[in-house]
C-alpha cells in the first residue's frame, strides 16, 4: 500500500513538472509573439505616420555648425565649405540599414539625378548619415553604388555628435533614427535661404522645386 501511494505520488509529481514545463514554454511563446508585434506595430505606425504625413514647403534659415565630415574615401572635410562651393545644393538625411523612409528619399534622389542630365555636375547633392557609429565609409559607398549616384551625389559619415549638430542645426533631430522622417533641402547658392519640403516628395516635384529655385538664384546673381 506504501509503495502504492509512493509511485502515485512520483507519477503525480512527473506529471506537474512537465505540465510547468509546457505552461512556462507557452509563457515564452506568447511573450516572444508580443516583442515581435510590438516591434512590426512599430515600424507599421512609422509607415503609416509617413504616409498620413501633410506635405509641407517652408523657406527657412539656417546656420550651418563647424563640423569635420567624412567622405566615403575617407577623406575630411568641412561640411560648411563643403556645401559653400557656389553650386545649388539638394540635401537629406539617411541611413543605411533604414527599411522605410531612406530608401524611398534615396530612390527620389536617385530619379531627380536621372532628370538633370547633363546639368548633374552642377548641383551638389549631399545625403548625410543619421546613424554615423554603423554607416562607415564603406558602408556608404556600397549604398551610393546600389543607387548609382553619380560624381555631384556626394556621402557623408563623421561622429554621432557631429552628425547631431547637423540635425539639430536643420530642425530634424527627432531624438532617434526609428523617428527619422521624409525631408528634403534645397539652396540655389551660398547666403541664400534653404527650401524645406516635408513628407513625401515625387522625383518631378522636386525637380520643379530645383527648376524654380535656380532660376531664383540666377535672378538675384544678376
Amino acid at each position: 500500500m506504501l509503495r502504492s501511494s509512493r509511485s502515485r505520488l512520483s507519477t503525480w509529481r512527473a506529471q506537474w513538472v512537465v505540465l510547468c514545463c509546457v505552461f512556462g514554454l507557452m509563457i515564452s511563446c506568447q511573450l516572444a509573439l508580443a516583442a515581435e508585434n510590438a516591434e512590426a506595430d512599430q515600424h507599421g505606425d512609422h509607415h503609416h505616420n509617413m504616409a498620413t504625413a501633410e506635405f509641407k514647403r517652408s523657406v527657412v534659415e539656417y546656420v550651418l555648425p563647424e563640423v569635420m565630415l567624412m567622405r566615403t574615401n575617407r577623406s575630411r572635410a568641412s561640411f560648411a565649405q563643403e556645401i559653400n562651393d557656389g553650386r545649388p545644393v539638394v540635401l537629406n538625411f539617411i541611413y543605411t540599414t533604414c527599411t522605410a523612409v531612406c530608401p524611398m528619399v534615396s530612390q527620389t534622389f536617385a530619379a531627380f539625378q536621372d532628370k538633370l542630365g547633363p546639368e548633374a555636375a552642377g548641383v551638389h547633392m549631399v545625403s548625410i548619415s543619421i546613424d554615423p557609429e554603423q554607416d562607415t565609409p564603406e558602408r556608404l559607398a556600397a549604398y551610393q553604388k546600389r543607387y548609382q549616384a553619380g560624381a555631384q551625389w556626394n556621402f557623408y559619415t563623421g561622429t554621432l555628435e557631429d552628425s547631431i549638430k547637423i540635425q539639430k542645426a536643420f530642425d530634424t533631430y527627432f531624438g532617434d533614427k526609428m523617428n527619422h522622417r521624409p525631408i528634403f533641402f534645397l539652396r540655389a547658392a551660398p547666403g541664400q535661404p534653404w527650401v524645406r519640403l516635408e513628407a513625401f516628395t515625387t522625383p518631378d516635384d522636386l525637380f520643379a522645386e530645383y527648376r524654380a529655385l535656380n532660376s531664383e538664384g540666377h535672378h538675384h546673381a544678376h
